[in-house]
């Protein structure tokens, strides 16, 4: 008798499971840093009108979002079909645009407030009425730094749809 078996050929060897919840974790954890939560629910048609020349902005967080648009077909029977404003998750009138500033800033660290950026997102249809009254009301505010936001490209390709 042999000391030695002769190995079966086709037998596999076990897998070895022992890392995988190490993996499981890591790539749990990769995603839970990685991933970025929506902060607004956009509650009004936002078709952005089309720019050749476009900057991006570089620190997101000292920005400040106001949309102007049309209701959106959810919010149609509620509010109406005019133009209106935004702020965060709400509705708003142009009045409260400087209680928005005021608590935006308030959000942020003393030293960042010179840095902050009002960026509007207005639909291409907007009335410019509108837009000239939030102008008005930053103004007021003493919030000079305005970045229309638009989608890349050229005006010739926003005609073509």
């Amino acid at each position: 008798m042999s000391k030695f078996k002769k190995k079966k050929s086709g037998d596999m060897p076990a897998v070895n499971t022992a890392s995988l919840p190490d993996i499981v974790f890591m790539l749990l954890f990769f995603f839970m840093v990685a991933t970025v939560m929506r902060q607004n629910t956009l509650m009004i048609d936002n078709n952005l009108p089309f720019a050749d020349q476009v900057e991006k902005l570089d620190k997101k967080d000292l920005v400040m979002y106001i949309y102007a648009g049309k209701p959106s077909s959810n919010y149609k029977s509620t509010y109406g079909t005019e133009a209106r404003i935004q702020l965060n998750d709400k509705f708003a009138e142009v009045n409260e645009i400087p209680a928005f500033i005021a608590a935006e800033r308030a959000s942020k660290r003393e030293e960042l407030i010179p840095f902050l950026t009002t960026a509007l997102k207005v639909d291409s249809d907007a009335n410019m009425g509108l837009i000239t009254d939030i102008k008005q009301e930053l103004r007021k505010v003493n919030a000079l730094k305005i970045n229309y936001t638009t989608k890349k490209g050229n005006a010739l390709q926003g005609l073509k749809k």
